[in-house]
């Protein structure tokens, strides 16, 4: 079972991936192209280039989780956008971009802490 804590960072890559890629190639895709270390814990959101799957990839101090969702019909309509590589996003915003929801436009409390990026 894979839980999202409020604590966890959440980084989404804003360019599609190649899905074909596993574990080894999601986490070269965290060390170069986002310059971010895939053993830190930090929870990488990828999509393909169609929006219709997200994988996930995280490490848990034993071994990593990569988990896939793809939509039986449609698309991922709310990707994050932006200039840079990746975006931060809440876990909470995670659990909405997940079902498919908007999470710019979640009514979120904010977190009583600031998340060490």
């Amino acid at each position: 079972m894979l839980t999202l804590t409020p604590q966890m960072r959440v980084l989404v890559a804003l360019d599609p991936v190649d899905f074909r890629k596993g574990i080894d190639g999601m986490a070269r895709i965290c060390r170069q192209h986002l310059k971010s270390d895939p053993f830190s814990g930090t929870v990488f959101v990828f999509c393909n280039r169609n929006r219709t799957s997200i994988k996930i990839l995280l490490y848990d101090s034993q071994g990593y989780w990569l988990c896939q969702k793809r939509l039986s019909a449609g698309s991922f309509k709310h990707w994050p956008k932006g200039d840079e590589p990746a975006s931060t996003l809440l876990a909470a915003e995670l659990g909405i971009l997940l079902q498919n929801g908007d999470p710019s436009g979640a009514k979120i409390a904010p977190p009583w802490r600031k998340i060490a990026n």
